[in-house]
């Protein structure tokens, strides 16, 4: 059964950079797409950054030019860089990877950003 898993979350200050990481059980043959999500209490999970096969990606707005998405294809792990973070970045993140057609989600990792 394939699986991702997040690491890298903690608590930072406001304006300070955290990386995150998200490991596939698998190899990268059939990945189609990975990215980041994240979600706060009371709110839906919001997409964050986005990476394709293509090598396209894609992020919101909000993040747009602090955060950059990357992804090691030889360890087969998906990074999240994160720059210039705000309090508004407070939120549990979660990896997703979608292979042969089926998407797989990880469990989270906590990022809190203190002002």
């Amino acid at each position: 059964q394939a699986q991702v898993v997040e690491s890298g979350g903690g608590l930072v200050q406001s304006g300070g950079s955290l990386t995150l990481s998200c490991a596939a059980s698998v190899d990268s043959v059939g990945i189609v797409a990975m990215g980041w999500f994240r979600q706060t209490p009371g709110n839906q999970r919001e997409r964050v950054a986005t990476w394709t096969s293509g090598g396209n990606t894609d992020y919101v707005d909000s993040v747009k030019g602090r955060f950059t998405i990357s992804r090691d294809s030889a360890k087969n792990t998906l990074v999240l860089q994160m720059s210039s973070l705000k309090p508004e970045d407070t939120a549990v993140y979660y990896c997703n990877m979608v292979r042969y057609n089926r998407e797989y989600w990880g469990k989270g990792t906590l990022v809190t950003v203190s002002s």
